[in-house]
């Protein structure tokens, strides 16, 4: 099933073709940028700007601009994820850095945040403050995800509740941005405004956590990437740090991930974290989290049918194949 109309997609291609005629030259600094963003994905955060616009009756054309705004600013940040993460693969293709070098890919990145504010440049002012103020906020915190996530590397141990205000700065309060902006775009109060962040938080939390099972428990050619990369760069995901918490032998978790052969690594962590019963117990909390949003959406301001399209979506986003 789709996670959003026909409509959406082909509102943001028209707007990406757009996009690609604008910036051209240098080839080498535009052309990373023209390929991470044709590589697809789900294109997630740019419809949810869109769903919430429209929600709050605004026409899509009026919210594409800041749509493809919040796309490029979320490319920008995979390309310097994977340079940081030393990702080979990225939605299954070579990362911007494999395919070019580190130095492009850090300055291709680098323009395409200055091209979101470009983008922005399209409202009002009224809305362009406002959606501006919403956007640095977000765009902060998730350097500040993306900081945390580095550090815990260093970490012998990283309490979970870290761990999750690091995946919430990271990953979900882009979702909550996005929805935030689009409905500012549309007209929202202040208070319908929050609503549709915490919406947008809480999904962005059950689909990150989804996104770790699946980096352990998925299938290399649906997920995109290569499965269990999180073991091989010694994350302190939400698995692991269960797995630890669970265990009375540190020992054979520790031992474990000191295996130097990748794919045996990777069955023995995998071993462990079913043995610890950590892949149950993500599931729990994704569940919660998912719980959290349908409650979310049950409190939005729109018909029952609006609601239900929000309630659909949430449940959709963590039902991914494994």
């Amino acid at each position: 099933m789709e996670l959003f109309p026909e409509k959406y997609s082909q509102a943001i291609e028209k707007a990406l073709e757009r996009y690609y005629k604008r910036y051209t030259a240098p080839e080498n600094l535009y052309s990373p940028a023209r390929y991470i963003l044709s590589l697809g994905g789900k294109r997630i955060r740019p419809s949810l700007v869109l769903m919430a616009a429209e929600s709050f009756g605004a026409p899509l054309e009026k919210a594409t601009d800041a749509a493809i705004a919040i796309e490029v600013f979320h490319n920008f940040s995979l390309v310097h994820d994977d340079i940081m993460d030393r990702a080979p693969l990225r939605r299954g293709h070579e990362t911007v850095h494999m395919k070019w070098n580190g130095n492009t890919a850090i300055l291709s990145g680098d323009v395409m945040m200055i091209q979101a504010y470009e983008l922005f440049e399209s409202y009002p002012k009224d809305i362009f403050r406002d959606v501006v103020h919403t956007f640095n906020r977000v765009a902060r915190l998730v350097c500040e995800g993306q900081q945390m996530d580095m550090d815990f590397e260093k970490e012998k141990y990283v309490p979970m509740e870290q761990y999750i205000r690091m995946i919430e700065m990271k990953t979900a309060v882009l979702l909550g941005g996005a929805l935030a902006i689009g409905a500012i775009i549309g007209g929202a109060s202040t208070t319908d405004v929050e609503k549709m962040y915490d919406f947008g938080r809480c999904i962005g939390l059950a689909y990150q956590l989804t996104d770790d099972y699946l980096d352990t428990f998925g299938c290399e050619k649906t997920f995109g990437k290569r499965i269990g990369g999180d073991i091989l760069e010694a994350k302190k995901t939400f698995l692991y740090i269960t797995a630890f918490d669970n265990t009375t032998d540190k020992d054979a978790l520790r031992d474990a991930f000191s295996i130097t052969d990748e794919e045996e690594k990777i069955t023995a962590v995998r071993t462990l974290y079913r043995k610890t019963e950590a892949d149950k117990a993500i599931e729990k909390s994704i569940a919660y989290y998912t719980d959290k949003a349908l409650s979310c959406a049950d409190d939005m301001p729109f018909p029952a049918h609006v609601r239900d399209a929000y309630r659909r979506l949430a449940v959709s986003l963590v039902e991914r194949k494994v």
